[in-house]
Order: C-alpha cells, then sequence, then structure tokens
C-alpha cells in the first residue's frame, strides 16, 4: 500500500508543469528571483541612455505598480473595480500640487520648499522632495480609497463594480472642471484639459540628476518601486489580513461567521490597493513632465483591468507579467510595429485608433482559451478547471 502511494506521487511529481515546481520549491523561487533581477539591472545598460526601449521598460514598470495595487482590490479581496484611474488622477495630481508651480502665488510668490532639488528651490510654488510626495499620494490615495469602500460595505457583485465606476467618473469631471473650482489668491484646483506643467523632476540621494537624456536614473527609481511594492504585496498575501482577503474573496458570509470584520477589511484592501495607485500616478506625472485631465479617462481604468485578467487574477507574478505584455503591445506593438498595417491592406485609418478594441479581442482570446489567466494563482485554477466535462460523463452515462 505504502509502495502504491509512493509511486503515486512519483508519477504526478513527475506531471507537475514548470509552474506547478516553481510553486513549491522555494530554493528555485529565489533563485528565478535573483536572476531576473540581475537582468532588469543590466537591462538598461544594453541600450543607449535615451532609447525608446528603455521608456518603453519605465512605462511598464509603472504599470506594474499599478497593476498591483489593482490586484488587492480586485484579485486578493474579490471587489471589482472600476473607477481605479482616480487613484491614478489622485497621485498624478498630488505630484502636480506639491512638485511644481502651479500655486506661484502661495507665500507671497516665494514658494514653499521642503527638501527641493537645488533647480526648484528658488521657484515660486510648492516644491517637496520626490520622496514627501510619494509620502503624500500614498496618504491623499488611501483616504480616497477608504472614502469610496464605504459605500459598497452592504453591496455585492456588480453593483460595487458601478459605485466603484461611477467615482471613477465624478474623479475625472472634477479634474476636467477644476479651473472652475477657485481656492482663493486666483489658485484653482485643477489647470483642466491645459494641464499642470512642468513636474519637478526627482532629486534621489545617490542617484544623478533626472534628465530625458538619461531614462536611466528614471528606470532605476520606476524598478524601486516595483520591488517595494512587491515586497509588500507577498507579505500582505501571507499575513492575517491576506487570508482575510481571500475569505472575503471565496465566500463573504463565511468569512463572516468565522469572525473577519467585513468593514475594515474592505476598507483596508481599497486603501492599500489605492496607495500603491497613487505611488504610480505621482511617478508617472514627474516622469511624463505633466498633469493633464485627459489622461484619466474610463478606458484607463479597464486596461489596469486587463493587465490582471490577462495575468492571472490573484497571482503576483501573474499579474506582473500581464501588465508588462500589455504595456509593451499599448506603446511598441501597435503604435510602433503594426501601425501601418491596415494602409498596407487598403484601408484609410491607423491601428492605434482601434487599441482598446484590440485589447478587448485578447480579452476574449483569453477568457476561450485559458482563462485562468497567462500565469494563474492555483486556487483560481482549481476554481476554474475542477468538474470540466463532469456534465457530459454524466450524461454519457445516463443515456
Amino acid at each position: 500500500m505504502g509502495v502504491t502511494a509512493t509511486a503515486g506521487r512519483n508519477i504526478r511529481n513527475g506531471g507537475q508543469t514548470f509552474a506547478e515546481r516553481v510553486r513549491e520549491d522555494r530554493r528555485m523561487q529565489w533563485g528565478i528571483g535573483l536572476a531576473v533581477l540581475a537582468f532588469l539591472i543590466i537591462l538598461p545598460y544594453l541600450f543607449q541612455p535615451a532609447s525608446p526601449f528603455v521608456d518603453h521598460c519605465v512605462t511598464a514598470l509603472a504599470y506594474v505598480v499599478m497593476a498591483l495595487g489593482l490586484n488587492i482590490v480586485v484579485g486578493f479581496a474579490g471587489l471589482l473595480d472600476l473607477g481605479y484611474v482616480a487613484f491614478f488622477a489622485i497621485g498624478a495630481y498630488t505630484a502636480g500640487w506639491f512638485a511644481s508651480a502651479f500655486y506661484a502665488a502661495i507665500n507671497h510668490g516665494k514658494g514653499i520648499h521642503i527638501l527641493a532639488g537645488s533647480l526648484a528651490s528658488n521657484q515660486p510654488g510648492i516644491h517637496f522632495n520626490f520622496i514627501l510626495v510619494l509620502v503624500a499620494a500614498v496618504i491623499l490615495t488611501a483616504a480616497a480609497g477608504a472614502l469610496i469602500g464605504l459605500p459598497t460595505l452592504r453591496l455585492r457583485g456588480d453593483y460595487i463594480a458601478i459605485v466603484t465606476l461611477a467615482f471613477g467618473e465624478i474623479v475625472r469631471v472634477v479634474a476636467v472642471n477644476g479651473q472652475s473650482i477657485h481656492l482663493g489668491h486666483d489658485a484653482t484646483l485643477t489647470a483642466g484639459r491645459q494641464g499642470i506643467t512642468p513636474i519637478d523632476s526627482p532629486q534621489l540621494p545617490g542617484i544623478t540628476a533626472f534628465s530625458p537624456l538619461d531614462l536611466r536614473p528614471w528606470y532605476f527609481t520606476a524598478l524601486v518601486l516595483v520591488l517595494i511594492v512587491l515586497f509588500v504585496n507577498f507579505r500582505v498575501r501571507d499575513s492575517r489580513l491576506g487570508r482575510a482577503w481571500i475569505a472575503l474573496r471565496e465566500d463573504e458570509v463565511a468569512a463572516a461567521s468565522m469572525g473577519v470584520p467585513l468593514v475594515k477589511t474592505k476598507l483596508m484592501a481599497y486603501a492599500t490597493g489605492a496607495g500603491f495607485g497613487g505611488i504610480a500616478g505621482a511617478f508617472l506625472a514627474s516622469y511624463l513632465n505633466t498633469v493633464n485631465a485627459d489622461q484619466f479617462e474610463f478606458s484607463f481604468s479597464i486596461f489596469v483591468l486587463a493587465m490582471i485578467i490577462l495575468g492571472g487574477i490573484g497571482n503576483i507574478v501573474g499579474v506582473m507579467l500581464g501588465a508588462v505584455v500589455l504595456s509593451f503591445v499599448n506603446v511598441w506593438l501597435i503604435p510602433d510595429v503594426l501601425h501601418d498595417v491596415p494602409h498596407k491592406i487598403g484601408l484609410n485609418f491607423d491601428l492605434t485608433e482601434l487599441s482598446f478594441g484590440i485589447f478587448g479581442f485578447l480579452l476574449v482570446i483569453m477568457m476561450v482559451l485559458r482563462p485562468e489567466g497567462l500565469w494563474p494563482e492555483r486556487r483560481r485554477k482549481i476554481e476554474l478547471t475542477e468538474g470540466v466535462g463532469t456534465d457530459e460523463a454524466l450524461f454519457e452515462v445516463r443515456a
């Protein structure tokens, strides 16, 4: 009996996929992680400092931070959020408010400077150090996340999606019309479609001056942000709070009956995910050197949601993979490689006009061929594949 069981385990182990072996072998996980990190450190030195590829990598890393934040809300806690662009907007405007000359009249035109870089220390407006801007973005977006969580405490499923969608649209409309909201001394809440520009470039100890002619400092800053967010994701997922989120996702009634505090758990999910969105928003505002209301369309929320669906909802590594893939499809494959394909076959339009239609097509293909995602979470894979073909088999037996 023991020999038979051992043989059965050996057969099963022999039939394991590479992903399954990686999940079970901690040393293999560390080895692959360190190898990937070493490759990412070397990667920008394989290209010119201002190479378009390095630019695409910086954008992809910022999207990874954003996708990991949304994965906490959707993947861990099971709360469908269609207004995630709101946190991107709040984080970006935090950089616009606290790292630019937008409020030029403040302090009688002398400005407010807190650990600002040498270039910004003599300019009017509010100029905080980049790290302080990130902290402020986390605080403001976490508060906004808790605020959006309050109306959803008694809601489930599609109703949560509707509330979050409305919140995202409210923030977008406020961003567009914010120049009409006066705060005194000719200051307004936002600059609308005119945009807030320029945004201060980061000045961090041990890193050379940030410049559009050398994107490597931007790349390494984005990489450090990814590593920090990744560390927090893994630690939180394996914590008591993370297990409460997963219990909430699986069965809210059962979780409540087992003593999980639903209010606190939901609000923590929204606040944590929103904080990561704020970090990415503040970084992208500084990197793009502008904050414009047209950046915060509803389609961006769907774009980030598509990243976690493509990679594998709930799986941290899968979400990172999905974010990188869709980012490069959006900023490189469609605009640089495939943009003139319609013209070659006699059609009079640019493929970039159908970007979100292409993303939708990719999602349909994924839902049909691999609904669990490129790198699925083990529990979700079992949910989607367990019992497949059972009904057909029972029908054949009964017939």
